[in-house]
């Protein structure tokens, strides 16, 4: 056996080890976050760093801001954003038929006509229709979630069928207000079997007016956007003003012109959130960190760390053969963040009990939290990586590796051990 082989063996063993015994099902909070009840305390080390994570949900204020548009159209002055139906009080929404592979429908609803579909109307929907669900937004090229956030609204479906669509409608193009300027025009598009139905247990593709209980903000794309659960960033246009219905067999996403894949649902993956970058030799490791929780659901969180330099087979690019440590995958929180009414789940929203407790925990599209103490190591420079495994038992990156349907590369973080 060689040295490196020793090493990763002998890291392997202690490791889990030192998880058993540091308390892996032990109480802490974390900002609102508890880990399984446990008859012994976390390690003081992991819980200072446990307590400095944030809320489940994300204030509107802090969600990162990636939107479209020269200028952004949430930075238009008040005036112009009336003008342009960018307000509740001026909002109306056109659903058509494609002039040019028409949907055969009973009506459409235009701004000509008067029956363009406007905020009071959408909230009239609502008394009957409104839904509410989790759901990280994350963009398709981007390595970390934009933000988590509650979303409220009426289902597609519902606007669909007010204009009593007969035959020949195979997919459903939406787009938003873009300084009315074709070039611009940031559109996407779902197959109408989609939005009709909710495939497994997903819920509805929404029109959305609400976050986290608060109405939609210009910069979150109010006053009304478009909320697909399963789907990457780009799928959930801002601003929306037009659904056109038509009956052809491809997509008119704007993302495809960048070759992204345009029909991948959120992938799973792990980072981390707080790593030391120096320790001293002998002393513990605490780390924490976040998965994003795909389409493909989560069941553990793993760590690994060996010495900075080592090569690794090339035959095995995604690590399946190295010594991954089990993480804790932190519970559910019990203070949620985000702006939300004393900080609880509002009755009826999908995927919660009647008292606000997730029906299963991780959610499924959403961003969770992850903690481990890494036992010492001796002096010398490490690389760490983190990965998911989802509910099938596959691990990141798989079973969609290609960044172009959503980036899921496995971290690599530096860490140097001082003697």
């Amino acid at each position: 056996m060689n040295d490196r082989q020793r090493f990763l063996d002998e890291h392997a063993k202690l490791t889990r080890r030192y998880f058993l015994q540091a308390g892996a099902a032990c109480v802490a909070t974390a900002g609102g976050l508890s880990l399984a009840a446990a008859s012994e305390p976390r390690a003081p080390e992991l819980a200072k760093i446990i307590d400095k994570l944030g809320p489940f949900f994300t204030n509107q204020a802090d969600f990162q801001d990636v939107s479209r548009g020269t200028p952004v159209p949430h930075s238009l002055p008040e005036g112009k954003r009336r003008e342009v139906g960018l307000t509740r009080e001026t909002w109306k929404l056109e659903v058509i038929s494609d002039p040019d592979k028409p949907a055969t429908l009973g009506k459409q609803l235009t701004k000509a006509d008067g029956t363009a579909l406007d905020f009071v109307g959408l909230l009239k929907m609502a008394e009957k229709s409104a839904v509410r669900f989790a759901k990280v937004m994350t963009c398709l090229n981007i390595g970390c979630p934009l933000g988590m956030g509650l979303w409220e609204g009426v289902p597609l479906r519902d606007v669909v069928w007010l204009t009593r669509p007969k035959e020949n409608l195979r997919r459903i193009f939406y787009y938003g207000y873009h300084n009315d300027d074709p070039k611009q025009m940031f559109q996407s598009s779902l197959p109408v079997g989609r939005v009709l139905e909710d495939y497994f247990d997903l819920p509805p593709v929404i029109v959305c007016y609400k976050l986290n209980g608060q109405w939609l903000e210009p910069k979150r794309g109010g006053p009304v956007r478009i909320v697909v659960p399963e789907g990457y960033g780009f799928k959930n246009v801002k601003w929306l003003t037009t659904i056109v219905l038509t009956n052809l067999d491809y997509a008119n996403d704007t993302y495809a012109n960048g070759n992204n894949d345009i029909d991948s649902p959120l992938k799973s993956f792990a980072a981390t959130l707080s790593v030391p970058t120096e320790v001293k030799s002998g002393e513990a490791i605490p780390i924490t960190g976040y998965a994003q929780v795909g389409i493909g659901g989560l069941s553990k969180v793993q760590v690994w760390m060996r010495p900075a330099g080592e090569k690794w087979p090339a035959d095995d690019p995604y690590f399946t053969a190295a010594p991954w440590t089990d993480a804790e995958v932190l519970g559910a929180p019990e203070r949620w963040g985000g702006g939300l009414s004393d900080e609880t789940i509002p009755q009826g929203t999908t995927g919660f009990d009647a008292d606000g407790k997730p029906r299963t925990w991780p959610m499924r599209l959403s961003k969770i939290h992850w903690a481990a103490l890494l036992p010492g190591l001796p002096a010398g420079d490490y690389v760490l990586r983190s990965r998911t495994v989802d509910e099938k038992g596959i691990a990141q990156p798989m079973p969609r590796p290609f960044r172009k349907s959503g980036h899921c590369d496995i971290e690599e973080v530096k860490l140097t051990i001082k003697g």
